[in-house]
């Protein structure tokens, strides 16, 4: 592939944030080649295109982690390396996410319309989801902050097995999972600026660029404060399975260190999930109403 001949995994590595114009180029190449080729279906396979771009990295990326294992005997050692490997999948989330933000409040309608209607359809679904419980539980009086919480959070939990589960029997399937979320976040956040700018369109000159710039950055940090320690967890738990799934097809299961590492990485991952939802639940709001 000519992407991956540019972007060497093992240089981006210790250069991350290079990782995150990665992210923006595969995702507006494959915005834009979905949409020109098959029209109908442009929403899911943008995601296909995305993933399917980065895979070549994230096998390799995967593949030496699991070496890792093999090599280093000090599990903290192990941890450090992985930490440079969440962080610039972080920063190729981030620009995946910001390519497909800035794609939604510049092209036209009818194609936002149309590569972002099936993101459209499950942001409704969540919001139905969640405003139908706390109604429901409005009735007898007794919602709270925690009972919110606890719902999020077992919600947040079963994506977060399901990355494990993808992982596993993929080696790098949470890529998908994880593309998908960046492209409803990326709606979400995309929804909520043309939103606020249509409130303040009155404005002119220096005054609509002021207005513009800080409607995005309270829509991204609205949805970034929280959900950068959630997608965190779930990029974690991801490549605990690529590197479970990796050491059963290499018959690397014999070494502990694997184990015990894939154990440790499952930990942190509900660590962070739990951290995430307390942000959401009881930090966020008193920031963004």
């Amino acid at each position: 592939m000519v992407l991956e001949y540019i972007f060497n995994p093992f240089v981006l590595k210790k250069r991350p944030w290079e990782m995150f114009v990665v992210g923006f180029i595969y995702s507006i190449i494959a915005l834009f080649l979905s949409y020109l080729v098959f029209k109908e279906v442009s929403g899911l396979l943008t995601v296909f295109l995305i993933v399917i771009g980065i895979l070549p990295t994230m096998y390799i990326t995967v593949k030496s982690e699991e070496e890792l294992d093999i090599k280093y005997e000090g599990e903290w050692k192990l941890l450090q390396e992985h930490a440079k490997v969440i962080a610039f999948l972080l920063f190729m989330f981030l620009g995946i996410t910001t390519a497909l933000i800035f794609s939604y409040v510049l092209l036209p309608h009818e194609i936002v319309d149309n590569v972002f209607d099936l993101q459209h359809k499950a942001i409704v679904n969540v919001n139905n989801y969640v405003r139908g419980n706390i109604i429901g539980e409005d009735i007898t009086g007794q919602t709270t902050k925690t009972d919110i919480f606890i719902k999020i959070f077992l919600n947040n939990l079963k994506v977060l097995f399901f990355c494990l589960i993808f992982s596993l029997l993929y080696g790098t399937g949470a890529l998908f999972i994880l593309t998908w979320n960046a492209s409803v976040i990326a709606a979400a956040v995309g929804g909520l600026i043309k939103n606020k700018i249509a409130e303040t369109a009155s404005l002119a000159g220096f005054g609509l660029f002021s207005a513009y710039l800080g409607t995005a950055t309270f829509s991204f940090f609205k949805y970034m404060l929280h959900g950068i320690l959630e997608i965190t967890a779930y990029f974690i738990i991801g490549l605990a399975g690529g590197i479970l799934s990796m050491a059963l097809i290499k018959k690397d299961l014999s070494y502990d260190s694997i184990m015990t590492d894939v154990l440790d990485l499952v930990l942190i991952s509900i660590g962070f999930l739990l951290i995430s939802g307390i942000v959401e639940v009881y930090i966020t709001p008193l920031f963004f109403s």
